[in-house]
């Protein structure tokens, strides 16, 4: 299962990687998308949750997310659980997650990312007829120090799927700016930035009043990731903030 063997600081954000074992892909489908989402909003619960549970929960997400066909995810009114950490941004690539969270309770990111592991794993191995592990054994983090490092995260997080659409856009920038932005604010559903465009989504699974208020709102959100898309590719020194892929 994903682990780190660092302590992690409680109340601190950080930026991680959990990739696949081998390079495989670990969302094949849109099902695996669904399952992959409602499991980070699901395993962040340090309390145990019966089986029963589970499956009412996530029968509850799929219907409500086919039938907006925008993937909304609500269920904030029965959401009783004892969160580990606070997750802030998101993205899913088919063969690794980008999350940005904030710890809450000691020991809670590698709680977390194992629960993570153990579980989606166990969904994936039945499902394609595999066994043993479906993420390598170690997650990649980086400590979020200033805002500064926290604003050009939350844009490289929610620009990530811009490779499948232009592969070699970090070597070489990008060559279709309008095509990229459509793909990213329209069409790619997989991430935190339709919530964080008020277009709801997976609303129930971040914390967004934090990144919103230090963006500047729904709109510094979007003109920040357009400011951002603009320079074309990511510094060659800013590398280490962004645990290039």
């Amino acid at each position: 299962m994903p682990r780190r063997k660092e302590q992690f600081i409680t109340g601190d954000l950080y930026h991680i990687i959990a990739r696949a074992l081998d390079n495989n892909l670990i969302f094949k489908d849109e099902n695996d998308y669904f399952r992959g989402i409602f499991s980070i909003y699901e395993f962040n619960n340090s309390k145990p949750v019966s089986i029963k549970e589970r499956r009412k929960t996530r029968t509850r997400f799929k219907k409500v997310a086919r039938a907006r066909g925008s993937g909304s995810f609500e269920i904030i009114e029965d959401d009783n659980r004892e969160k580990m950490v606070e997750i802030l941004v998101f993205s899913f690539m088919p063969n690794h997650i980008h999350l940005l969270v904030r710890q809450i309770k000691d020991g809670g990111i590698s709680k977390f990312m194992q629960k993570i592991g153990g579980g989606y794993g166990m969904y994936f191995n039945k499902k394609y007829g595999r066994r043993g592990h479906v993420f390598q054994n170690e997650f990649k983090s980086v400590r979020i120090e200033n805002d500064r490092q926290l604003i050009a995260v939350v844009n490289y997080i929610h620009a990530n799927a811009i490779s499948l659409v232009e592969s070699n856009f970090k070597e070489e920038g990008i060559k279709n700016t309008e095509k990229v932005l459509e793909f990213l604010e329209n069409k790619f559903r997989w991430s935190s930035l339709f919530d964080y465009l008020g277009k709801k989504n997976f609303e129930s699974v971040t914390e967004r009043s934090f990144i919103l208020e230090l963006l500047g709102d729904l709109e510094g959100c979007r003109n920040l990731l357009r400011d951002w898309i603009s320079y074309k590719k990511v510094s060659q020194n800013n590398k280490e903030l962004f645990l290039e892929d």
